[in-house]
């Protein structure tokens, strides 16, 4: 398959999302929109921190502990040149470090894991989790949510060349990787019960067995595929269109935490303001050629 088909068959999978027309792979992001977004972006005043004794505790602390991702092209990549995280969700927690502290930069960075993302939140170990992290029942069973703030679906990514998987259809008796403790099993098993569900612990881990051949196909969360692709290493490409339930992501917070209301309402602020827009247009919009920006999720 010529690396035009591959594109062409990106550009309908990202259209389906976000209406957008052309898709750039390999943009990066405009680093320096970006730093200036957030760090023009809004500051609460001392009542507003007071209200909340999440927020308290962290303006006490003078850092606020976010567990993410640095391997996500779209929503939180490391720059090794400058050390800084940029995307979407690494701008969203960069925009509430400095609602609370004043100082997009007054963060403190844990790595986290589809599997580990739950076990960082209850052992205190962070303050709040940005991570693509899909709202789920179970989950909510151990943590509590924000949000949601953005929302994707499932997607498949086969091998480039592949012309036999078109769609999620074709994936009976097919070897299926996901990740290990993220929504793809439970899709996988709704969705297709036939296929053979062969769990990574990570996205890396999966794509490679992708790469090697060991398994067929990747079903995971349809933006993080995207992310993979926007990589424009060209080795891969979408299978249909994204499926499934609508895929709310949320803010993970300690269970019970007052933290909730407190990030709905900046949520809602940003929204309100077009820092919410801005963000997604530098992080997702302007490196998928897309200028159709997608109406927030409502929040509760």
């Amino acid at each position: 398959m010529s690396i035009q088909h591959i594109l062409k068959s990106t550009v309908v999978a990202l259209a389906v999302v976000t209406g957008g027309s052309v898709f750039a792979q390999g943009t990066p992001i405009n680093a320096a929109a970006f730093d200036a977004l957030v760090a023009q972006g809004p500051v609460a005043d001392a009542a507003t921190i007071a209200s909340s004794t999440w927020a308290s505790k962290i303006k006490q602390a003078g850092t606020l502990r976010f567990g993410g991702t640095q391997t996500s092209n779209l929503f939180s990549l490391l720059n090794e040149k400058d050390g800084k995280i940029r995307g979407f969700d690494a701008g969203l927690a960069q925009l509430i470090t400095r609602y609370i502290l004043g100082d997009a930069g007054k963060f403190k960075f844990t790595q986290v894991t589809s599997s580990t993302r739950e076990p960082v939140l209850i052992n205190d170990q962070v303050d709040m989790v940005f991570a693509t992290y899909s709202i789920t029942p179970a989950r909510a069973e151990k943590i509590s949510f924000a949000g949601p703030y953005y929302t994707s679906q499932a997607g498949v990514l086969v091998k480039a060349g592949n012309k036999t998987i078109q769609s999620y259809n074709d994936l009976a008796g097919k070897k299926v990787a996901t990740q290990a403790g993220s929504t793809g099993p439970a899709i996988l098993a709704q969705y297709v019960p036939k296929a053979t569900v062969q769990e990574f612990q990570t996205h890396q881990e999966a794509l490679d067995g992708l790469r090697q051949g060991r398994v067929d196909a990747y079903v995971t969360d349809h933006t993080l595929l995207l992310n993979t692709l926007s990589l424009g290493t060209g080795d891969a490409q979408l299978a249909g269109a994204p499926f499934g339930a609508q895929d709310p992501y949320g803010v993970g917070l300690p269970k019970g935490s007052d933290g909730v209301a407190f990030v709905n309402a900046f949520l809602k602020k940003i929204e309100a303001d077009g820092t919410w827009a801005k963000l997604w247009t530098i992080s997702i919009g302007q490196r998928t050629g897309s200028t159709a920006v997608p109406t927030p999720p409502a929040i509760p």
